[in-house]
């Protein structure tokens, strides 16, 4: 059994607000994720997805702060290490890839040369070593006519192809974990797929692991190996995609399901929520409990840990869904 890349254990993360309560984005995350792996975090806006992900480049924004917790990067701890460790791990072990390529990219100077910047800065290329590490690298990610296109500018590029060069400069110093936070959601759905199975197969190939941060939980049945459901910052099921799929236990992953579904009849069963209380809302220990279907009074007075309800399966849940 390899061991993980990436191991995340009890990660709390808050957000400090003059005058007002504290936010708690992320309460008690834990993951691991193997080399070869692609673990799919899917939930809703606000769930804590892209506060994970920086947390774990260590891109926290102010106010916000890990409380405890640790991040064990290649058996290293991210949470305990500087500001200037910090810069020499992003880019070249650790990257992330973001939704919107346009904003990655400088726009004067042209793509070829700003993934060839990426290997001279961090892998201490000579100038021609680098521009040939590049020229491979949009090879790689297929991007037409190389060549010409190293001498490219950003807004002479469509989206799938600035995408693809936001992707070659993630993975010219051949990182060991790749983050991808909604990166393909302003794609089309053809050119998404190709941006897909480049990913899959590039991770396959290097033995990269992946973290796809995701709102589309049909995508991430075709594509990774792994799901994790998260809601206000905790993970409340993770399994096998597979196990996810044909066995979800918690109500929050079937209203998610339901949201894809066009049978009326299945959407009303797991979206509307129960008749709550101000006062029982307010003193809840079930975040979801206000707006599950199943929630019992006891989902509002007790917390629950994630919990093996089958092989590899684990639920955060009072009364998950079974059969």
């Amino acid at each position: 059994m390899e061991d993980a890349i990436l191991e995340v254990e009890d990660l709390h993360v808050t957000y400090h607000v003059y005058g007002k309560d504290p936010v708690k984005a992320l309460r008690g995350l834990d993951f691991e994720i193997k080399p070869g792996d692609i673990l799919g975090l899917v939930g809703e806006s606000g769930s804590g997805k892209t506060t994970l992900a920086r947390s774990i480049m260590g891109l926290v924004p102010a106010p916000g702060r890990i409380e405890r917790g640790r991040i064990l990067f290649d058996g290293e701890d991210l949470t305990a290490k500087s500001r200037e460790a910090m810069q020499s791990i992003r880019g070249r072990d650790l990257t992330m890839v973001v939704p919107n390529p346009r904003a990655e990219l400088n726009p004067l100077v042209p793509v070829g040369r700003q993934v060839a910047n990426v290997a001279r800065v961090h892998l201490g290329l000579s100038k021609a070593q680098a521009n040939r590490a590049a020229l491979e690298m949009l090879q790689a990610v297929k991007i037409s006519d190389p060549e010409r296109r190293f001498h490219t500018y950003p807004h002479e590029l469509s989206g799938g192809m600035a995408q693809r060069v936001v992707i070659a400069m993630a993975l010219v110093c051949s990182p060991k974990f790749i983050i991808s936070d909604d990166a393909t959601s302003g794609l089309d759905v053809t050119v998404q797929a190709q941006v897909l199975e480049l990913l899959n197969r590039l991770v396959s190939e290097k033995r990269t692991a992946m973290l796809y941060i995701t709102r589309d939980l049909g995508v991430t049945a075709h594509f990774c190996n792994r799901l994790a459901i998260v809601y206000d910052g905790q993970i409340v099921e993770t399994a096998n995609t597979a196990e996810l799929i044909e066995y979800p236990m918690h109500p929050y992953t079937l209203m998610l399901m339901a949201a894809f579904s066009q049978n009326p009849r299945l959407r009303s069963m797991w979206t509307k929520a129960g008749s709550r209380i101000a006062s029982e809302a307010g003193r809840q220990a079930c975040p979801f409990a206000p707006r599950c279907v199943r929630a019992e009074p006891r989902c509002y007075q007790d917390s629950v840990a994630l919990r093996e309800l089958r092989p590899g399966h684990l639920v955060r849940c009072h009364i998950p869904v079974t059969r």
